[in-house]
C-alpha cells in the first residue's frame, strides 16, 4: 500500500492549488486523486472572474495572493494561464452603493490592493458603449481581470508535478479510516462505459498522514464518508454568451478590452468574449441542487437554461450596454456552483478528526484557489497561516446545522451576492431557528434580532412599526439612536442584556486542573473565583478566549464567545484527547443550552438584584466583602437558583446571571417587575459592543485571533510567564510586531467606523482598525485596532480612512472610560 504525507482529494482549481502549495512548502510526497478528469467539476464551466476583495479581511488576502500568483505561473510552468488583466469596474447607481464601495476600499487599503475612483463622465470617456447617465460613479481595480479556469488549473497541476506531486485520475474515494497514525483511503478505479463514468471492480488503497478534501459539488458525499456535516451545497448559476456585437468589434479596432463590468444594483457581471459579451446574473429563486449528493450520471454536465428567471437581469444588461440589444445569444450555461450559508468557503481542520482538512464550499473558487492553497499549506506545514483564517474555519457552523438549513441559506446567499452588504445587515432566511425561552418576550419588547451561531440575539430594541431592514446604512442607521439610548442607560442607570448565546463548557475530573493550567495562559483561579485567560495556537497566537470559573478543586465552568461554540469545543476536545494520558481523566461537556445568561449592568444593578435576592443577610449578599469583583456565588433570586458571576463586559458595576434555561422567563419577569421603578432598560449587542470599546476590552474575532499573540493584543496581565503553557515558547519567539490600541475619532457627523478602516500617519499606512462604533462617554466615534509598537503611545495622532477621507484620531489610554475600574468595584 502506497504511503504519502499529503493526499488531496479533488482535481479542480482548489485541489490543484493545494497540491502545488504543499509541494512548494517542502512536502515531497503528495498525491492528488480525481474521480474523473481535472477541471471536470465546477471549474470547467466557471466564468473565470477574479474579484479582488470583499468585506472579509481573510478572503481579501486570499484573492490578492491568487491574482499575484497566477501571473507567475507561465514563467514557472511554460503554460499560459489565460490571465487577461483588464481591470474590474464596480459601477454604482446610488450613493448607498458608493458608500459600500468606500467601505470595500478601506479593506483593500489594509490589504494593499490598488483601486481608483471614477465618475460617470470618466467611465463614459473610457468606455463609450456603457450607458452612464444613471450612474453615480465606480470603483475600479486596475490589476484585476479574468482568467481561463481550465488553463490556470492545468498550469497549477503542471507546477505541482514539477515539484514532485503525483496526480492520479479516475479514482473515486469510497472510505476514510483513521488508524491512529494515518488515514487509510480506499476506493475504486473509474472507467468509461457507454458515455458514463462508472466504478469498476478494481480497487486501490493509499495511506496518508494528512488528507485534504477539495471535492466541490461532491461535498455532501464527502460529508457522509467522514460522518460530518458540511454545509456546502451547490446552487444553479446561469450565464449566457452573446454573438459578436458589431459596436464592440468596431470599438476594439482602436481600443483595448473592456474591464469586467459589475452593475451590482442590477445584479450582474459582464465581460468581453470573442467580440461578444458574457452576462452572469445573480437572480432570485435560483435553486439549490444535489442536497444529498451528486448523481453518478452527472459529470461535466449542465442544467437546462431558465431564461425567464433571468429576464430582469438580461433587460438591465441591454439598458447598460445598448448596443447589445440586437445581438443574438451564442451559448448558455447553467451549472452547479457550491455555496455556504454565509458565502465564505470552509477552509481548515475538520471537526473531531485528526489530520483531516477541508477546502470546500467555494462560490468564487477560481479567485480563491491560489490563496487557499497557499494559506492552507501554511496551516498544515507550519501550524498556522500568517493571516487569521478563523472566519473561514469549517467549525463556524455547529452540529445543529441541517441539510434543509444549508440548502435554503445557500440559495439566499446566491440571491444576496449583489445586494447592498451593509455591515449591520441581518439576513432573514431560516429564522428564527435557535431561540432562548425569552425570545417571545424580547420580541414583544421591540427586540430587533441578530443571528449568532444560529441563535437569535437582540441587537437593539425599537418601537412598534420600526423596520430593521429599512434602517440599515453604511453610516449611522435608523437603529443608531436606540443603541445610543441603551448604552446611556447602562452608563447612567441599569440595563439587561440577553447573553444566553455564550458558549459554555464544564471541564472536570482528576486531570482537569493540570490540563487547564497547560491549556491556558493565565493562573487558574481559586475556588469561587474567576479569571480571564487565553488558549494559544501551537505558533503562539490567540486561538480562543475563556472566562474560567473554578467551581471546585477539579471542576471548572468555561465561558467563551457565542459565535464560536463548535470551534472552541473542537479545540478543547482535541487537546483533551492529546493530554488525557498524561494528566488523567478529563471530562468535557458542552452545557450551552442548559444555562441561560442575563447580564445586568449599571450603577443601579446592585439595587435591582437586592430587590430579588433571598439570603439570611440580604443587605450584604452583594457587597464587596461577600461578593467581590471577579468572583462567583450561588444565589437565589426569588425562586430561581442563579450562578452569579461578578463580571461586566460593559465596564460598569454588574453581574452575569447564569440560570437554568427552563427558568429563564420566570427570572426575566421578576427582573422586569422590580426594574420598572429603577428605569431598567433592555439592551442589545450593538450598545454592548460600543461600551466594551470604551473599556478597551478585546473581542475574539476582531482584536483577538490567530494572527496576533496576547502580548501584541496588550493582554500581558492575563499571561503568566512563570508557568509553562501550550504555545508559550512560540509566543515569546514572535515578540511584539504590533500593538493593539484604542482610538477616539473626530469623524463625520453621520458615521462611525465599522472596524475595517486603514490607519495612517501622514501618507503612511501604519495599521488598521478591527472594531469601531460610538462612545457615549466621550461623545464621538471610537475604535480599536493595531499599529506599529512605536505608535501605541497615548496621545499619538493618527488618521483613519472613512468615506474616502482621512479623519483625525488619537491613541487614548487603555480603558479610557474609568481606567482605574472604580465603577466596577464600587461597594454597596
Amino acid at each position: 500500500m502506497k504511503h504519502v504525507r499529503g493526499l488531496v482529494v479533488g482535481g479542480g482549481a482548489i485541489g490543484a492549488s493545494v497540491a502545488y502549495h504543499l509541494a512548494k512548502a517542502g512536502w515531497s510526497d503528495v498525491v492528488l486523486l480525481e474521480r474523473d478528469e481535472l477541471t471536470s467539476g465546477s471549474t470547467w464551466h466557471a466564468a473565470g472572474l477574479l474579484p479582488l476583495f470583499n468585506m472579509s479581511y481573510a478572503t481579501s488576502h486570499i484573492h490578492d495572493y491568487s491574482v499575484k500568483f497566477y501571473k507567475t505561473l507561465e514563467e514557472e510552468t511554460g503554460l499560459n494561464a489565460g490571465f487577461s488583466v483588464v481591470g474590474n469596474l464596480r459601477m454604482a447607481q446610488s450613493q448607498a452603493r458608493m458608500d459600500e464601495y468606500q467601505l470595500y476600499a478601506t479593506t483593500a487599503e489594509s490589504v494593499g490592493i490598488p483601486y481608483e475612483w471614477l465618475s460617470a463622465d470618466e467611465i463614459k470617456q473610457r468606455w463609450p458603449l456603457v450607458r452612464t447617465e444613471d450612474l453615480i460613479g465606480a470603483l475600479y481595480h486596475p490589476t484585476d481581470g479574468y482568467i481561463n479556469p481550465a488553463d490556470v488549473t492545468m498550469a497549477m497541476a503542471k507546477g505541482a508535478r514539477q515539484r514532485g506531486v503525483e496526480i492520479i485520475r479516475k479514482r473515486q474515494v469510497d472510505s476514510y479510516e483513521w488508524t491512529g497514525d494515518a488515514w487509510i483511503v480506499r476506493g475504486r478505479i473509474m472507467v468509461e462505459k457507454g458515455g458514463n463514468l462508472v466504478a469498476s471492480d478494481e480497487t486501490f488503497e493509499i495511506s496518508a498522514e494528512h488528507v485534504v478534501t477539495a471535492t466541490g459539488n461532491h461535498a455532501q458525499r464527502t460529508a457522509q464518508l467522514l460522518g460530518l456535516k458540511i454545509p456546502a451545497i451547490p446552487v444553479e448559476h446561469q450565464f449566457i454568451v452573446t454573438e459578436p456585437d458589431p459596436a464592440l468589434v468596431e470599438y476594439r479596432k482602436t481600443h483595448g478590452e473592456h474591464p469586467v463590468l459589475r452593475d451590482a444594483d442590477a445584479k450582474w457581471y459582464v465581460r468581453e468574449e470573442r467580440g461578444g459579451w458574457i452576462l452572469g446574473p445573480y437572480e432570485k429563486n435560483a435553486p439549490a441542487r444535489f442536497e444529498y449528493g451528486v448523481p453518478d450520471s452527472f459529470r461535466a454536465d449542465l442544467f437546462p437554461l431558465d431564461l425567464e428567471r433571468i429576464e430582469e437581469e438580461y433587460m438591465s444588461f441591454i439598458h447598460r450596454i445598448p448596443s447589445s440589444e440586437e445581438v443574438g445569444l451564442k451559448d448558455d450555461f447553467n451549472g452547479p456552483i457550491c455555496y455556504t450559508p454565509d458565502g465564505n468557503p470552509l477552509v481548515g481542520p475538520a471537526p473531531g478528526l485528526t489530520n483531516m482538512w477541508l477546502a470546500e464550499g467555494f462560490s468564487f473558487g477560481i479567485t480563491a484557489a491560489g490563496g487557499t492553497g497557499h494559506y492552507l499549506a501554511q496551516m498544515m506545514a507550519e501550524g498556522e497561516a500568517e493571516i487569521d483564517m478563523a472566519s473561514l474555519d469549517p467549525k463556524r457552523f455547529g452540529p445543529w446545522m441541517t441539510t434543509e438549513y444549508a440548502a435554503r441559506k445557500n440559495e439566499e446567499c446566491y440571491d444576496h451576492v449583489y445586494i447592498l452588504h451593509h455591515p449591520d445587515e441581518e439576513r432573514p432566511a431560516c429564522r428564527p431557528l435557535r431561540t432562548a425561552p425569552c425570545y417571545d418576550r424580547m420580541k414583544a419588547a421591540g427586540a430587533q434580532f441578530g443571528c449568532v451561531n444560529g441563535w437569535e440575539r437582540p441587537n437593539y430594541f425599537a418601537p412598534d412599526g420600526f423596520s430593521d431592514h429599512d434602517s440599515r446604512s453604511f453610516r449611522r442607521g435608523g437603529w443608531w439612536e436606540y443603541a445610543k439610548a441603551e448604552a446611556e442607560a447602562i452608563r447612567e442607570g441599569v440595563g439587561l442584556i440577553d447573553a444566553s448565546a455564550f458558549t459554555k463548557h464544564r471541564i472536570s475530573g482528576p486531570g482537569a486542573t493540570a490540563f487547564l493550567d497547560w491549556f491556558t495562559t493565565n493562573k487558574l483561579p481559586k475556588v469561587g473565583r474567576i479569571n480571564l485567560t487565553y488558549a494559544l495556537t501551537e505558533t503562539g497566537t490567540t486561538r480562543s478566549e475563556y472566562t474560567i470559573v473554578r467551581l471546585a478543586e477539579d471542576d471548572y465552568y468555561l465561558v467563551s464567545a457565542g459565535a464560536w461554540a463548535a470551534y472552541d469545543e473542537d479545540f478543547l476536545y482535541k487537546a483533551i484527547m492529546e493530554k488525557e494520558p498524561e494528566f488523567g481523566r478529563i471530562n468535557e461537556q458542552d452545557v450551552t443550552t442548559q444555562w441561560g445568561v442575563f447580564a445586568v449592568a449599571g450603577p443601579k444593578s446592585r439595587e435591582l438584584l437586592n430587590a430579588l435576592v433571598c439570603d439570611a443577610e440580604p443587605g450584604t449578599v452583594l457587597s464587596n466583602k461577600r461578593f467581590p469583583w471577579l468572583s462567583m456565588r450561588n444565589i437565589e433570586l426569588k425562586m430561581c437558583p442563579v450562578m452569579a458571576l461578578r463580571v461586566a463586559y460593559t465596564g460598569e458595576l454588574g453581574w452575569e446571571l447564569h440560570h437554568p434555561m427552563e427558568m429563564q422567563n420566570y427570572l426575566l419577569d421578576r427582573l422586569m417587575e422590580v426594574g420598572e421603578p429603577l428605569g431598567l432598560k433592555l439592551v442589545g449587542a450593538r450598545a454592548q459592543n460600543w461600551l466594551r470599546q470604551e473599556k478597551s476590552y478585546r473581542a475574539f474575532g476582531t482584536e483577538l485571533g490567530r494572527d496576533a499573540t496576547p502580548l501584541e493584543a496588550g493582554l500581558d496581565r492575563f499571561v503568566d510567564l512563570s508557568k509553562e503553557f501550550h504555545g508559550k515558547a512560540a509566543m515569546e519567539t514572535i515578540g511584539v510586531r504590533f500593538r493593539c490600541v484604542t482610538v477616539l475619532v473626530d469623524g463625520p457627523e453621520d458615521a462611525d467606523p465599522w472596524g475595517r478602516e486603514a490607519l495612517y500617519v501622514g501618507d503612511e499606512k501604519v495599521g488598521r482598525l478591527t472594531s469601531g462604533g460610538y462612545s457615549v462617554a466621550f461623545g464621538k466615534s471610537i475604535g480599536m485596532g493595531y499599529v506599529r509598537p512605536d505608535l501605541a503611545v497615548e496621545g499619538t495622532n493618527l488618521k483613519v480612512r472613512m468615506q474616502d477621507r482621512l479623519w483625525d484620531a488619537v491613541v487614548t489610554e487603555d480603558s479610557p472610560y474609568d481606567p482605574k475600574n472604580a465603577t466596577i468595584r464600587i461597594d454597596g
